[in-house]
């Protein structure tokens, strides 16, 4: 039976963003065992997860950490004053912001990834006795990677307007895209479906196809909540 009265909207939206938050849950959960299939336990699943960490530490400090500090209390605020061009114009003047850091993000990846590479994992510098070039490897995971964080960061933002609006499931299962994608994209080499000839691609290439879907997966969860935010922000 639904409850009504002044908490019934409260309700609903608490709803929403714990349906958001547990499919979002549940397709990482999904993702983790797709990449422990395809990769099991060896340097190519360690190679993923040491060019994720970089972004991830970046996106938690100007995706979600700043966008929760500095950005949704008083965007918030502005919405519920009711005072639409303010803002607006604090909205645009964030995003101008976000994709100037999104775009450095994106540079500094690509060009510096090898000393990125030598700072998060050292021993990918020492051969292996596997015959597995780790460095190399992770060397092109971080330069598909990091511009796949700057995508992050302007979906922050994108989460930050929304949340703003009290439109919360949406910004909460974005997320699915990214995981889907990545998912997508190890079976689709797996498969021989994603141009290798038919055959099923080897290590090397599915480490790539799944930083492909990461970056991918990045775009599709900003994209998604383009079309809300734009309607939120008139």
């Amino acid at each position: 039976m639904s409850r009504t009265g002044p908490d019934a909207p409260q309700e609903r939206r608490a709803v929403r963003v714990a349906a958001g938050i547990l499919l979002s849950r549940v397709s990482g959960l999904v993702r983790e065992a797709a990449l422990a299939h395809v990769f099991g336990v060896g340097p190519h699943l360690d190679v993923f997860r040491t060019a994720l960490r970089g972004p991830n530490v970046l996106q938690n400090l100007l995706g979600e950490g700043t966008v929760s500090a500095a950005f949704i209390p008083p965007l918030s605020r502005m919405v519920a004053e009711g005072r639409r061009d303010d803002a607006r114009a604090f909205a645009g003047a964030v995003l101008g912001l976000t994709l100037a850091a999104a775009a450095a993000i994106s540079l500094v990846g690509v060009l510096a990834a090898p000393a990125i590479v030598s700072l998060l994992a050292p021993g990918f510098l020492v051969g292996t006795p596997d015959g597995v070039d780790r460095y190399r490897l992770a060397v092109t995971a971080v330069r598909w990677i990091f511009p796949m964080a700057g995508l992050l960061v302007l979906s922050a933002w994108a989460l930050g307007v929304l949340n703003a609006h009290r439109r919360f499931f949406l910004a909460y299962v974005a997320p699915v895209l990214w995981n889907v994608a990545i998912v997508a994209a190890l079976v689709g080499g797996a498969l021989g479906l994603a141009g290798s000839g038919g055959s099923p691609a080897g290590p090397d290439r599915l480490l790539v196809l799944a930083c492909v879907g990461a970056l991918v997966g990045g775009g599709l969860q900003f994209a998604v909540q383009l079309p809300g935010v734009l309607r939120a922000l008139g």
